[in-house]
């Protein structure tokens, strides 16, 4: 039987372009990229997603017993572009994602990640920032898991977007599933416009627009990456997004 691509009918693709995934190779889908981080090691790993094609990345994780995982990912895709975690967990260890998708045009930019912990003590930590503009959307679908066997569990999802204009959009589905009963879960998402008084102040004080808007967007994907401590990949994740802005012919006044 003849492997089916996923369609917006599928949950875990509802915000997915449609068209491209119709027309994507079924052996895409199967291209899983496996990380295996073993016990007290760390492993960390900084990624700039950016084909003018639709592309998918997909990665299959397990992170050994006091082992930690961190991932930090830039999407400025020019089409559909989705980069997608599994991740298991083993006692004490701890997973660290930052994502931030930015761009406008029509493309759909997203992320989506499924974090398992089934053994105690385990964190994790997921910090999703969007910036959008034209008809762009930038989506990130997170979901915690814990098995009876995850008790001292300490996990978290941050979502925010900054929608700069009407026309583009941000989705967020937050998703926690608990069987055990001595946890610390929470997400939070929240999409808006860009601060107004913020903006004021800056302007009060000087501050050209343009340089107003570009101060408060690396502020706020910022966040993303606070947790990277390689300053340097930092600096040059946060370059690399704020580039997008540099050259956008449709930012708002």
């Amino acid at each position: 039987m003849s492997q089916q691509n996923p369609t917006l009918k599928d949950e875990e693709w509802r915000y997915a372009d449609a068209k491209a995934l119709a027309a994507l190779s079924p052996d895409t889908f199967e291209a899983w990229r496996d990380i295996d981080v073993a016990p007290g090691e760390t492993h960390r790993e900084c990624f700039v997603l950016d084909a003018a094609e639709p592309s998918l990345t997909r990665i299959r994780a397990k992170v050994g017993e006091g082992a930690r995982l961190e991932l930090f990912a830039v999407n400025l895709g020019g089409d559909y572009t989705r980069m997608e975690v599994i991740t298991r967990l083993e006692t004490g260890a701890h997973f660290e994602f930052g994502g931030v998708t930015i761009g406008g045009g029509d493309a759909v930019r997203e992320f989506v990640t499924r974090t398992t912990h089934d053994e105690p003590e385990a964190t994790s930590n997921q910090v999703v920032r969007a910036v959008h503009w034209g008809e762009a959307t930038g989506n990130f679908l997170g979901a915690i898991n814990v098995g009876r066997g995850g008790q001292r569990t300490d996990a978290a999802q941050d979502f925010k977007a900054l929608v700069l204009e009407k026309g583009a959009a941000a989705n967020a589905k937050p998703e926690l599933e608990i069987f055990a009963d001595d946890v610390k879960c929470a997400h939070g998402a929240a999409i808006g416009q860009m601060d107004e008084m913020a903006r004021y102040y800056m302007a009060s004080r000087g501050i050209a627009p343009d340089l107003a808007k570009k101060l408060l967007v690396r502020a706020f994907i910022a966040d993303a990456l606070a947790a990277l401590e390689d300053e340097s990949e930092a600096e040059r994740l946060l370059d690399t997004a704020l580039a997008v802005l540099d050259d956008a012919e449709a930012m708002i006044a």
